[in-house]
């Protein structure tokens, strides 16, 4: 690259940032990673403050800890074949045809295969890492909790709920800056003979070393994906069959310890809305660096920028953090407003810090510097914005969520119908909100603006993301203080803050899904550039095709996710109603539930279930580009962005409207109130929701980034191949597909049961199931083997 192209370093002194050595680009970020990870530490000793309760409260949440880490580790077991697999591939494909000959000239290096199976396999266990953190965290202070909220009230129970999602937030960002920069800088070691063991500041070689940065990126998505496709399955399978045979059939409370799958609910709030959404988070952050300093094309400063606004984001989370609090009695408004605080100071600091950093990168009359601080801030405020029209959508403050329960006065098929009709027209907000940030950054600085502004979006995620992880923990303490029997004031304490929650989990996961469109463009427009595709016709009947077969792909994504949720269901449904048939006095609470055995079937359905989504996922990029060739896979990336898109708002905001529509009834005795007919109406709502805006939702926006981030990886492969010219390598990716939807019908999809069936029948047709072998599931507790129904 022309040296004349980059811009104008402004040294800080002793030609910092812009010497020689490409630490130099990295430090501030490497040492902002670093405070996060202190902050983590004070923040975890600051929770293990707070007492933990009563003996029967604390076995109660040892029961869901021990859950969590027993799905946690059957998963990653499985995952663990899945990434060596990919490390291998990726060895042999980038040792054979190395990148680093594409910038530096000659024939590249071989290493090039270990860099890019090195990079994966950091950012994959880094991905798992701050999943199984955040869920060990958010386990343990779910009972502190509840005795703050039993002990102390309501300001000092949403402070240790906020400190646990907090631990999530600042170990997402702290790991994932970490890691990003510091395998940035090892990637740009001994890439020439030129320079020095400690790297090169050259474009060739910055460029070589981003490439290799995608894998790391496609390690982190993988197992977002996996993490968050299994997590959503275990927890809403758990809570359907709760609900629909305790609530509807049983009549009896939610959280209620007769209910045999309520253990199994409480720990799928972990393993599905912590470890999940922090592996999906994880990986929307590091993409967004990824993907700004791929577009970056080699130049320095621009390269920099991403990995400083990003550290920079870090601090001001910090800050934020400490402005979260309210008092006793609040209101749900004073709640929101109470977290609101929080990401606001922390945006406004995110600015202020930006407009430094430009101004010392950049100078302070560079034009090119200030338009790209304007895409930072209409990023950081186009997250802002989406998160308040997701919470007017959600909240039961507000009229399109009352209206869901008023809907519910003529039956639950109006309340699907409402729902239905809200899911849909919140899509319109956020898609004005994203399609007026995506025009005015490339206005003002192309496409590098784009990525810049997804950065600007992600730069305050430590406190974002832990008013998002703060849900599922209100949602535990609630659980523990039914179970534990405690007073009725401890349990609308905690239903106000789970309340909280669900409006702050829907919140999060619209702010995800707009993070992952702006990040999911910025690598589409990062894979057109190393593919070397300069233009795409919408008329072509190639790239026309992709569109079509892109904008498919988020729908059967989304139907495999709802099936297998019913179907887990299903079991569920089948093991809590045996029970309550078959133990004596369970119903009239004299008897114990095996709650063991209800975790189980959660644990192995929700394994078997992620394999036949995340196969597609993987290999659809692939059979595209291999088959057809660069031009068909940049159109399929492009449909599913778009598709992808309206489907997860959709869906999110209708499930979380659905939920708290529930809510509004238990909390605020909307409609007479719980127990009548327009309360079950709106239960059968929230049931049909929660894979909606647990499961299926979610995971679309990692579908989305998944695709592109695999593309990237590619792209060098693909590079200049004409459309069917290297066809035949694309029916190995297909063949693959098919060998594993015939393996996944004939182990697990072809065995279906009766859920209508007699009693009797179930239990002689589950004694013929085949389980997991015992070594592959841990019992999720040592109070009790998980034995088969009916011994």
């Amino acid at each position: 690259m022309d040296s004349s192209l980059l811009v104008s370093c402004r040294s800080l002194g002793a030609g910092y940032p812009c010497g020689e050595n490409p630490i130099n680009m990295v430090s501030l970020s490497l040492a902002c990673g670093g405070a996060a990870l202190v902050m983590c530490y004070w923040l975890v000793r600051r929770l293990r403050s707070f007492e933990r309760g009563t003996d029967e409260m604390n076995k109660l949440s040892d029961k869901i800890q021990s859950g969590a880490k027993a799905f946690l580790t059957t998963e990653y077991k499985y995952l663990s074949g899945f990434v060596f697999l990919v490390f291998v591939v990726l060895l042999a494909i980038y040792t054979a045809d190395p990148v680093t000959g594409k910038y530096l000239g000659g024939d590249g290096d071989r290493v090039d295969g270990i860099r890019a199976g090195s990079c994966f396999l950091a950012g994959a266990m880094l991905s798992a890492a701050a999943g199984w953190a955040g869920m060990m965290i958010a386990t343990d202070a779910n009972v502190r909790t509840t005795q703050a909220a039993d002990k102390q009230g309501l300001s000092v129970a949403l402070r240790v709920a906020f400190t646990g999602g907090a631990v999530m937030g600042f170990t997402v960002v702290g790991l994932g800056l970490l890691g990003v920069s510091l395998f940035f800088y090892l990637m740009t070691i001994d890439r020439d003979t030129a320079t020095s063991m400690f790297g090169s500041t050259n474009p060739g070689t910055l460029s070589a070393a981003v490439d290799s940065l995608a894998s790391f990126g496609f390690g982190a998505s993988s197992i977002a994906l996996f993490a968050r496709v299994a997590g959503g399955i275990y927890t809403k399978a758990a809570d359907v069959g709760a609900d629909l045979v305790g609530k509807v059939e049983m009549d009896i409370p939610e959280d209620d310890p007769r209910n045999p799958a309520v253990i199994a609910d409480n720990v799928g709030d972990n393993v599905g809305d912590v470890a999940g959404m922090g592996a999906d988070l994880f990986e929307s952050f590091v993409g967004s660096i990824i993907a700004a300093a791929t577009l970056a094309n080699g130049d320095a400063i621009k390269v920099t920028l991403p990995f400083w606004i990003a550290g920079a984001g870090i601090v001001a989370s910090m800050i934020g953090f400490f402005a979260v609090g309210t008092k006793d009695g609040a209101s749900q408004k004073q709640l929101l407003f109470a977290l609101h605080k929080g990401v606001i100071l922390s945006s406004v600091f995110v600015l202020a810090f930006s407009a430094i950093i430009i101004s010392q990168l950049f100078g302070h009359d560079s034009d090119e510097g200030w338009k790209l601080f304007a895409c930072i801030a209409i990023g950081l405020i186009a997250g802002i914005l989406i998160g308040q029209a997701t919470e007017y959508y959600t909240s039961y403050s507000f009229w399109p969520t009352q209206s869901i329960t008023e809907a519910g006065i003529t039956g639950p098929a109006t309340v699907i119908i409402q729902g239905l009709g809200i899911g849909m027209i919140s899509t319109v907000a956020p898609v004005l909100i994203i399609v007026a940030t995506i025009l005015g950054c490339n206005a003002l600085s192309g496409q590098y603006g784009i990525a810049m502004s997804a950065v600007g979006m992600l730069s305050t995620l430590g406190v974002t993301l832990a008013t998002d992880a703060y849900g599922p923990i209100a949602d535990n303490a609630g659980g523990i203080a039914e179970m534990a029997e405690l007073e009725e004031r401890v349990r609308e304490t905690t239903d106000a803050l789970d309340a909280l929650g669900n409006t702050t989990a829907a919140t999060g996961k619209g702010f995800a899904i707009g993070s992952a469109v702006l990040t999911s463009l910025s690598l589409l427009a990062a894979f057109k550039d190393k593919a070397g595709i300069t233009t795409v016709d919408i008329g072509d009947p190639v790239v026309l095709s992709g569109v079509l077969f892109g904008a498919m792909l988020p729908f059967l994504f989304a139907a495999l996710t709802m099936l297998s949720v019913q179907k887990a269901a299903g079991a569920i449904i089948i093991e809590v109603r045996r029970q309550f048939a078959q133990i004596e006095g369970l119903r009239e609470g004299t008897a114990e539930a095996d709650s063991d055995k209800c975790v189980a079937i959660s644990t192995q359905s929700s394994v078997e279930e992620m394999i036949l989504p995340g196969v597609y996922a993987v290999l659809s990029p692939l059979i595209i580009g291999l088959l057809i060739g660069p031009k068909c896979l940049t159109g399929m990336l492009g449909g599913s962005i778009a598709s992808g898109m309206m489907l997860a708002i959709m869906m999110s905001n209708a499930g979380g409207a659905w939920d708290n529509s529930k809510k509004y009834i238990e909390i605020e005795g909307a409609c007479g109130g719980k127990g009548t007919t327009t309360h079950k109406a709106c239960v059968v709502g929230d049931t049909v929701g929660d894979p909606f805006k647990d499961t299926s939702g979610p995971a679309l926006n990692i579908l989305i980034k998944l695709m592109s981030m695999i593309s990237l990886t590619a792209a060098p492969i693909i590079r200049g191949w004409e459309d069917w010219q290297y066809w035949y390598w694309g029916l190995i990716p297909i063949g693959l597909c098919l060998i594993a939807t015939v393996l996944v019908w004939h182990f697990y999809w072809r065995h279906s049961q009766d859920i209508a069936a007699p009693i009797d029948d179930l239990i002689k047709t589950e004694e013929k199931a085949v389980d997991l072998p015992e070594s592959d599931v841990e019992a999720p507790a040592a109070e009790g083997e998980t034995a088969p129904a009916g011994e």
